[in-house]
């Protein structure tokens, strides 16, 4: 450090004259009105603790001029030393935790907080705190400039404690004006935040009334497919009863094109059917799906009833169902509505899209015997991978269209899918090109439990084959 000027501590008026003299270098080297008070209250506080707990010191001041180069490394220095018995319990002092009655600790902690550099060397011998504050960026200490800070110190004349009290006086007035513009600021900001909230809470009411009223279209949406598709059913099962009932030839004999036009008015009907079915489902689904019914279900008598449920779609030109035998006595706990309509999905989609083979139904138990795969295996032609991706979406429907044997709405597999989660399960498909497809869904013996990441298909899967002619979803 290279000492600019020295002021030594005996009196009360030489803590005056620090203080002073630390606020005019401050100021000549360029520093910031807030910057001169800081330094001022340190020295200040420095050289009152060395007069009254060490009956004196010295207070030395300089600058730093680094490498001369380095604008960062320009600092303003203040080393307060004295010959006392040393400060006890320093740490504890700096940390907080020291309690004076006589003050001792807050103004060390104080100073820390003031400067940008503080060091306290303390001992039996004496003490010495050295504090510094770095200038201003464009100051420059070359040894002219401070030759002159020197001679500007020394011509600087002696400061009464009057005219220091009136310099405090204005420091205080300043930092009153200061305080005041940043409460008016704060006062501002706090009046934009109260405005900003208030429209928030406008916004956030705006939303609910948006979401309630959505809710509610959804719930009239809901009601009125389910009115609508459960109205349509009862004439489509009399179209179908009577076009069953004529193409039995009961009531006598029909022509060649009589036969022809109600098989067709049959086929539209059962496909309108099978819409009608899709769309209520979906409407049960949304309004209620998500309550479950467990019971215990033995999974014999699961597949003996879609067996018969869907043996009679079975033709001698078609593909041939197959529902293999469980290898084991199985009883499920789950919802048995939920199960059968994942099961009738995956059964009715594969006998409506395979022209020619076999639909295999099977099942095999996972994961020391917690879970349970239900797999449906076609012979189609099987789905391109660019369309998988597809199949699980509402009203989605893949494959090429001129292999289609039957419509479809597209939900069957999005509503399999939606109550495989339901259940605590989950569905997936592969398939490869010309070699068919399988669908399955991994389901908890017990509803309720988290669903495993279990690798499919599995060694035990029969492997996809028997190309038919058509596969899509």
């Amino acid at each position: 450090m290279n000492v600019l000027s020295s002021v030594y501590l005996q009196y009360e008026q030489d803590v005056v004259s620090a203080r002073s003299r630390g606020r005019q270098l401050a100021e000549l080297l360029g520093l910031s009105t807030q910057d001169q008070t800081r330094v001022a209250t340190a020295v200040s506080e420095l050289a009152r603790n060395a007069l009254m707990y060490a009956g004196g010191g010295q207070v030395d001041y300089g600058v730093d001029a680094g490498d001369g180069v380095n604008v960062g490394d320009q600092r303003l220095m203040v080393r307060v030393s004295d010959q006392g018995a040393g400060i006890a319990g320093l740490d504890e002092i700096l940390a907080g935790q020291y309690v004076s009655h006589t003050g001792m600790g807050a103004g060390l902690r104080g100073t820390r907080r003031l400067m940008d550099h503080f060091h306290v060397v303390t001992g039996p011998s004496g003490t010495q705190i050295s504090v510094a504050k770095s200038l201003p960026p464009g100051v420059t200490l070359s040894p002219h400039e401070i030759g002159r800070f020197q001679a500007a110190l020394d011509g600087a004349g002696p400061v009464t404690p009057v005219q220091e009290l009136q310099r405090q006086n204005q420091e205080l007035l300043r930092a009153l004006s200061d305080l005041a513009r940043r409460e008016e600021e704060l006062a501002s900001l706090n009046r934009e935040l109260g405005d900003t909230n208030r429209g928030v809470v406008a916004l956030y009411s705006e939303l609910e009334d948006t979401a309630s009223l959505l809710r509610e279209a959804s719930r009239e949406k809901s009601m009125f497919l389910s009115y609508v598709s459960h109205e349509f059913r009862t004439p489509l099962h009399s179209m179908l009863g009577l076009s069953r009932m004529l193409l039995s030839h009961d009531d006598g004999d029909l022509s060649g094109e009589q036969d022809e036009q109600l098989r067709l008015l049959r086929s539209s009907a059962e496909e309108l059917l099978g819409m009608v079915n899709d769309l209520l489902d979906l409407t049960k689904a949304e309004m209620g799906g998500r309550e479950l019914t467990l019971e215990p279900l033995d999974l014999s008598q699961v597949l003996g009833t879609l067996r018969a449920l869907f043996q009679p779609l079975v033709t001698p030109y078609g593909p041939q169902l197959i529902v293999e035998e469980p290898a084991t006595l199985t009883v499920l706990y789950t919802d048995a509505g939920k199960l059968h309509q994942i099961l009738r999905n995956f059964i009715s989609n594969a006998l409506k899209f395979t022209r020619s083979g076999e639909v295999r139904v099977s099942t095999r138990r996972l994961e020391d015997d917690r879970w349970i795969e239900f797999s449906v295996q076609d012979s189609g032609s099987g789905i391109a991978p660019e369309d998988q991706a597809r199949l699980f979406q509402d009203f989605s429907q893949v494959g090429v269209p001129a292999l289609r044997t039957s419509k479809g709405s597209g939900l069957g597999l999005s509503l399999a899918s939606r109550m495989a989660t339901l259940l605590g399960g989950r569905v997936g498909m592969e398939s490869v090109l010309n070699h068919g497809s399988r669908f399955w869904a991994i389901l908890p013996l017990h509803s309720g439990t988290e669903c495993p990441a279990i690798a499919t298909p599995s060694a035990a899967t029969p492997p996809l084959s028997s190309p038919g002619l058509g596969d899509p979803r």
